[in-house]
């Protein structure tokens, strides 16, 4: 799935192994030897940050929280038309800081093809967003070898966490290396104090790492001359552009394509009192009310797109002051939505995605999905005047998708690291720090950056129709924006009928991977 935002506002619009590092021949970034900082440059880590104390003859803190040796197994996928055989490692890799100290170690979960020629095969590296989330949604809804049916019409906590083997699997034309950022997952601080904390639950220091972890992936598998791609969902719209642009200039890694599933890419215009946040999530709105009625497909809003990026925007604009205007627009937002006249008109027309959940299906005490709007499910308490209701598309997909991966991993792949994994953990969220202020939090900057400067990479970007934690609509209006080198044979915008996990409709993923495969030839 992907990802809930966190921050007061934000979270409104938005809320995996046979070790070879016990051999003679452990690489480097295995051993506690300086290598540069998980941190933006010019960072420390501070006294805080370091090996904890121990008594004599004893292990560090440090050694203590790390994770277990990595583990590959030998695998085999039979599909439809052609079975697969691959290498699947679960494992991680640790980060120092510029003194040689251990700071966290991250693991992953890698998948490469046997007898492929690693100088023109491509490597893919995936993460999810939150801040929070580890790579499961992508994983097991997408791209991973084995696959849990999360359609989110169908979610249930108690379903069964079953793997079956992915068709749509990107497998056959690229490796996949599945990245979960510390804090997610199996991922885990090693270094002990609030500093090491501060950078790692950061915009920039969340990047460098990624980064980091990507650079020293390729090292350790000599993948370094293959085709690179990165590929991010929700806020991995954040993650993405800036990893891109990290690799590009500070590890000397170039990257072929950049691939966004459901992202957000600027929270500064779509939060607060922005009233494009409004323009942006209205045709998703309208998409919900058709989508009630019948099937609906994108092309069958391109009047409402019209209409919100036009006359519906020029009328915001006007305010409440113009009493003619705000009745207008309040009008049109109802018949648009099927929502009540009056509750529209006492809204003047400016439904965010909490107010549009609740009132969509208030009249049989049904609340719709943030992730996927189309899905409805029984609002706890409708008679309160108060909203106290989860998410029908999402929350339910919590139990299954946390015992697959579980069970994958310590099973099936053979890795057994101690403590708890982390689906989506509130903490990192909780901690976040966004930048606001001295740094808005946004990724366009970089996205034109990596465009211009490296004219082959490429940009693909899909979205569900009615998704209301990153509405599709907000990425049409920034895409518009970019300059005349970002044409259309480099950058792509696709849209499905499905919600953030799009992919979790057999159509959409279908139709989803094959614009992946085109992407990398």
């Amino acid at each position: 799935m992907a990802i809930a935002f966190a921050a007061p506002r934000l979270a409104r619009i938005a809320v995996v192994l046979l070790a070879f590092s016990l051999l003679a021949g452990a690489r480097a970034e295995d051993a506690p030897q300086p290598q540069p900082a998980a941190t933006p440059s010019g960072q420390k880590s501070g006294g805080t940050g370091g090996r904890g104390a121990g008594t004599p003859g004893s292990p560090s803190a440090a050694e203590q929280h790390r994770l277990p040796p990595d583990s590959t197994t030998r695998q085999t996928l039979a599909l439809p038309g052609r079975t697969l055989n691959f290498s699947a490692t679960a494992g991680s890799i640790h980060l120092f800081d510029d003194k040689g100290e251990p700071q966290a170690d991250i693991a992953y979960t890698a998948y490469q093809l046997d007898g492929a020629d690693a100088r023109t095969r491509p490597v893919t590296f995936l993460f999810n967003g939150g801040p929070g989330a580890s790579s499961a949604w992508l994983q097991f809804g997408a791209a991973g070898p084995w696959r849990l049916a999360i359609n989110a019409e169908a979610a249930a906590s108690s379903a069964a966490p079953d793997l079956l083997p992915n068709a749509e699997t990107w497998l056959d034309f690229s490796d996949l290396v599945f990245i979960d950022p510390v804090g997610t997952g199996y991922s885990r601080f090693v270094a002990t104090g609030e500093d090491v904390r501060k950078r790692f639950y950061s915009v920039d220091g969340d990047v460098s790492a990624i980064a980091l972890v990507i650079r020293r992936w390729l090292e350790k598998y000599d993948r370094l001359l293959s085709p690179k791609f990165v590929a991010g969902e929700s806020y991995g719209g954040i993650r993405g552009p800036k990893i891109v642009r990290n690799l590009q200039t500070q590890q000397g890694v170039g990257v072929r394509g950049l691939i966004l599933v459901s992202p957000l890419l600027d929270f500064r215009d779509y939060s607060g009192s922005s009233l494009l946040q409004y323009v942006a999530s209205l045709p998703t709105m309208a998409a919900v009310a058709r989508e009630a009625k019948g099937p609906v497909t994108r092309e069958d809003l391109a009047e409402v797109e019209r209409y919100a990026r036009g006359e519906f925007l020029l009328d915001l604009v006007k305010g409440q002051a113009d009493a003619e205007a705000t009745s207008r627009l309040a009008d049109k937002v109802a018949a648009l939505t099927g929502i009540d006249q009056a509750v529209s008109r006492r809204l003047a027309g400016r439904f965010d995605a909490g107010e549009f959940r609740r009132e969509f299906d208030r009249r049989n005490g049904r609340v719709t999905g943030r992730y996927d709007a189309s899905v409805t499910g029984f609002d706890p308490y409708p008679d309160s005047s108060d909203s106290h209701f989860g998410d029908p598309s999402g929350d339910p997909l919590t139990a299954p998708l946390t015992s697959a991966a579980v069970d994958l991993t310590t099973r099936k792949l053979n890795w057994r690291p101690d403590g708890s994994y982390h689906l989506l953990n509130g903490d990192v969220g909780r901690a976040w720090d966004f930048g606001r202020g001295r740094n808005p939090t946004e990724s366009v900057s970089e996205l034109r950056q990596v465009l211009a400067l490296d004219p082959k990479l490429k940009l693909l970007v899909g979205h569900g129709l009615f998704d209301l934690a990153t509405p599709y609509f907000a990425t049409k209006i920034v895409l518009d924006q970019l300059p005349a080198y970002a044409s259309p044979n480099r950058v792509k915008l696709v849209v499905y009928p499905g919600g953030h996990m799009f992919y979790s409709r057999d159509p959409a993923r279908q139709a989803f991977r094959s614009e992946v495969q085109a992407l990398m030839k």
